[in-house]
């Protein structure tokens, strides 16, 4: 349980509350649940009545048996720690041990809030920053040119520092191979550059020190440079690669041929953002400033080449999709200052829905949401849920689901314009939690897949990590002086 020192305020420590940050263990077993929302508005709770509301409860509740250990207990308040392990110590379960849904149970409910602590400052925007599958290292890539790898087990110790070859505007994506040797990261430009990551030297300068191999993602037939990658993945494999780029398409390039395997037309504008929905690699997701998210199966592409099925809900530009790992469930991103859920079993074949033009001239890149939108709805929306409280504007901002293993992916958190990182509840829509420390648009943002530890970027170019720590010791004070920055217009 997290004490904070006395005489203190939250806001002079840099904490957001959690409403699940705060718990008494009395033999009542309450729970105290504190809500923070920055805006001081009350939301109505989506009350979500969906089968995935039913698989994230079987994900993160305990042992029916740990429940009923507790007399009283009101059912809708978390089942105490001291409770769950004293049912454990007499294996009221009759496992002898906590489940994978009780281990979520506890962790879920210490939310990453407290902090944060500085990992980095960089002169540069930062654009991406991700840890790898296992948790062991991150990285982050900067405006200018610049991408570091983080050992996390050894203090945030630098592992290579690279310097990017080639790069038009900024470094739009990386990505980690899964078996963390090999990066690859791309620009406005249809090169994929590759490095090893596992190499000696901490310094990797493209093709001085190292190689940093291209990957051309352009046709055959086509000589030009004409179009940038704005979303580049792995595949679950290792394999392969996807990416979405400004000239609407998508593309797969197969990294043991070395060559591009697949190109498909896929939207009627950018495709911002794509993944592959699970590890058999055959479902592909997509979302573009067409306002569409796709799912595109690679078993059926040759026959007909259209998109296995579209999702409409979102009435501006998508920006980022993340994929629940299920091959069904999906979040995204969108610009008209929103996230929405999807279950792929709900799309359509086609997008038949007429929306009306909106009655207002608007560009995220520079412009403020128009007040008037915020009211609008989706005529056909076929979105399981919409999240909304974040904002979503000048750059494609990120959206997770937060960890299975720590959380039972309860969770779903963003970056955001202004500056702070919000996290929902995915089955009650509340904002749980709300990070405050940036002082520019915060574009990507990371939970460690298995600790309460949760890092953001942003384009001030400071790198930060929030925790909820053991020991619940106040934070050293961060060094405010800021170092002299290069802006790229």
């Amino acid at each position: 349980m997290f004490v904070r020192p006395s005489g203190v305020s939250i806001e002079e420590m840099g904490y957001a509350l959690s409403r699940l940050e705060i718990e008494e263990f009395y033999d009542g077993g309450s729970a105290i649940n504190e809500a923070s929302n920055s805006h001081g508005k009350s939301k109505r709770p989506l009350d979500l009545d969906h089968e995935i509301a039913q698989l994230t409860k079987m994900r993160s509740e305990p042992h029916q048996q740990l429940s009923k250990a507790i007399p009283g207990r009101e059912r809708d308040l978390p089942v105490s720690l001291v409770k769950m392990l004293a049912g454990r110590e007499c294996n009221y379960s009759g496992r002898g041990k906590f489940s994978s849904a009780d281990r979520c149970h506890v962790l879920s409910r210490y939310l990453p809030v407290n902090g944060p602590w500085l990992v980095d400052q960089m002169p540069s925007r930062a654009y991406v920053s991700q840890f790898s599958a296992d948790g062991s290292l991150f990285f982050a890539g900067f405006q200018g040119s610049q991408i570091k790898i983080y050992n996390v087990e050894r203090g945030w110790k630098v592992q290579k520092n690279i310097y990017a070859k080639s790069l038009r505007w900024t470094i739009t994506d990386t990505s980690l191979s899964p078996e963390q040797c090999h990066l690859v990261y791309a620009s406005m430009s249809p090169i994929v550059h590759i490095i090893n990551v596992g190499s000696v030297a901490t310094e990797s300068v493209a093709n001085i020190t190292e190689i940093h191999d291209g990957l051309d993602l352009s046709a055959a037939d086509d000589g030009s440079y004409s179009f940038g990658i704005f979303s580049v993945k792995f595949s679950t494999d290792g394999r392969e690669l996807v990416a979405g780029s400004s000239d609407d398409s998508i593309y797969v390039y197969d990294l043991q041929a070395n060559k591009l395997s697949l190109r498909i037309p896929a939207h009627l504008s950018d495709v911002n953002t794509v993944c592959f929905a699970d590890e058999s690699g055959h479902l592909i997701y997509s979302g573009s400033d067409d306002n569409l998210c796709k799912v595109w199966d690679r078993r059926c592409l040759t026959a007909n080449g259209k998109a296995a099925g579209i999702l409409t809900g979102h009435l501006e530009g998508i920006t980022f999709i993340d994929s629940r790992g299920d091959g069904r469930y999906l979040i995204s991103n969108g610009k008209d200052q929103a996230i929405k859920l999807w279950d792929i079993r709900k799309m359509s074949s086609n997008a038949s829905c007429d929306v009306e033009r909106r009655p207002y001239e608007w560009d995220y890149r520079w412009m403020d949401y128009p007040p008037q939108a915020r009211d609008l709805k989706h005529p056909c929306d076929q979105s399981v849920a919409t999240y909304t409280g974040h904002s979503v504007l000048r750059t494609l901002i990120r959206c997770y689901f937060s960890p299975e293993y720590s959380t039972g992916q309860k969770y779903i958190y963003t970056g955001s314009h202004d500056s702070c990182v919000y996290v929902y509840d995915l089955v009650s829509g509340a904002q749980v939690a709300v990070l405050k420390h940036h002082n520019s648009p915060v574009r990507d943002c990371s939970w460690h897949p298995n600790y309460p530890m949760l890092v953001s970027s942003s384009w001030e170019g400071d790198v930060v990590r929030w925790e909820f720590p053991e020991n619940g010791k106040t934070p050293t004070p961060m060094n405010k002086k800021r170092i002299r920055r290069r802006h790229f217009y």
